[in-house]
């Protein structure tokens, strides 16, 4: 028997709880529209279903990137689209509130615990407040969130009106993720406008996350890099 029917024939890849199917969950869409609803209340940056796919996106980009196998690369993409939605519950302890919402989801679709368990697993270990890698999974969403700093994440134009995260998303002209495999480097490459917020200010707001990516590029065997403006800052 080859390996696709003896996948088949145990439950395997055909049979799985997929990212598109999680997706498409309307209540997981809910959740993250509800949560991303009261942090603007609470003046807090887009934390919408855009944040979540692109988080998704890149977690799966990453691993794809260091030759992950294609359902570690999966539950990184559900992980990353599920792992905001304890918002809705409350902004502390979001991630652990995050976990408990997405196990009984994902069980409730027929998704096998030992899955189940990574998920929850990178859900509940992505803020730097009560986290840290754990293993692929978790280390993928951790550089895909915290790595997800744009202009268009903020609510408002009104700089008057911005905190500090404010700022520096709002100065944030581009950002790039690059993996290099052969060289095992993971890299965010940022342009910020110097004249809403410098180098300097950005490091020191983003201090405790950016540890956060080194510590998560290590458990995926890699380095992590921060260029800001052209020049190496981490």
């Amino acid at each position: 028997m080859d390996k696709a029917n003896r996948e088949a024939a145990k439950g395997g890849w055909q049979d799985r709880i997929t990212f598109e199917a999680v997706r498409d969950n309307p209540e997981v869409r809910l959740y993250i529209e509800k949560g991303n609803e009261n942090l603007g209340v609470l003046g807090f940056t887009k934390h919408s279903l855009g944040h979540a796919g692109k988080v998704s996106d890149t977690a799966a980009r990453i691993l794809t990137a260091l030759g992950h196998d294609e359902r570690e690369i999966e539950l990184a993409r559900i992980a990353g689209y599920m792992h905001d939605m304890g918002n809705c519950i409350n902004r502390t302890d979001h991630a652990h509130t995050g976990a408990l919402m997405a196990m009984q989801i994902l069980r409730g679709m027929g998704m096998e615990p030992r899955e189940i368990a990574v998920v929850i697993a990178a859900i509940g270990n992505h803020d730097e407040k009560t986290g840290t890698a754990v293993d692929a999974v978790s280390a993928a969403l951790i550089l895909a969130d915290k790595t997800d700093v744009r202009r268009s994440r903020v609510r408002g134009r009104d700089q008057t009106k911005f905190d500090i995260h404010d700022r520096v998303n709002f100065a944030a002209i581009s950002s790039e993720l690059h993996v290099d495999q052969e060289k095992r480097v993971i890299t965010l490459d940022i342009q910020l406008d110097d004249t809403i917020c410098s180098v300097l200010d950005y490091f020191e707001i983003f201090l405790e996350r950016m540890l956060m990516c080194r510590r998560a590029a290590e458990m995926l065997k890699c380095t992590f890099k921060l260029k800001a403006n052209g020049g190496k800052v981490l």
